[in-house]
């Protein structure tokens, strides 16, 4: 594990001891100081199973709105901007809504501070597409973690794509990250959406991640 995945791990922990299991994320962003080395998850480029998806399904954003949930820095929020979306990002972290203005000053995506367990009540089935990638993963297993998939799952009016860290669904984790596994992934399937993609395959790192796309 590298020192920064073990500092982050750290970090998390400390809040979860004080009862705060999203007070870190602010933190690390601002601990980072500018220096995207200081976050395990910014690799300053789109999330390439994202890529890989909008490329395979020939995704096209014109005339159509999207979301990205927990954008970090926001090269998802511009890959899907250039695709023709009108895109809203949104993050817990104002450091990184900060920092993904100053690295996208010509952007044409609404990056907004939010919390995805208190969104505005607008937002629901508002969009055409919403992207999550490792938000939930961040959150330990528990009751926080399905109150976040419930909300995920309302924001989508027609596609909702997932990307996450897999695991078997006996095996609980020490995290962060804390991989989905495929129970967990079939409970976005609710609020009137249906699972029609379920992927459980290994990245080029050897990595086992989960893609799954549901429909409204």
């Amino acid at each position: 594990m590298s020192d920064i995945r073990k500092r982050t791990q750290g970090l998390a922990h400390e809040f979860l001891a004080r009862g705060d299991a999203t007070g870190w994320f602010e933190e690390l962003y601002r601990q980072a100081a500018g220096d995207a080395g200081g976050v395990p998850w910014a690799d300053l480029h789109a999330n390439p199973h994202l890529v890989e998806w909008a490329e395979r399904t020939k995704l096209d954003g014109h005339g159509k709105t999207a979301l990205v949930v927990g954008c970090g820095l926001g090269d998802d929020a511009e890959h899907l901007a250039a695709r023709g979306f009108h895109v809203t990002a949104f993050d817990l972290s104002k450091t990184a809504i900060g920092w993904c203005r100053e690295r996208h000053p010509q952007t044409r995506v609404k990056y907004v501070v939010a919390n995805l367990l208190q969104l505005p009540e607008e937002w629901a089935a508002a969009h055409d597409f919403v992207f999550e990638a490792y938000t939930v993963q961040s959150l330990p297993i528990g009751p926080l973690r399905a109150q976040a998939i419930a909300a995920i799952a309302r924001l989508s009016r027609e596609t909702l794509l997932i990307v996450a860290r897999g695991r078997d669904d006996e095996h609980v984790p020490a995290g962060p990250p804390w991989p989905l596994g495929r129970t967990e992934v079939v409970g976005f399937g609710q609020h009137g959406l249906t699972q029609i993609l379920f992927e459980d395959f290994q990245d080029d790192e050897g990595t086992r991640r989960i893609r799954a796309e549901f429909r409204r």
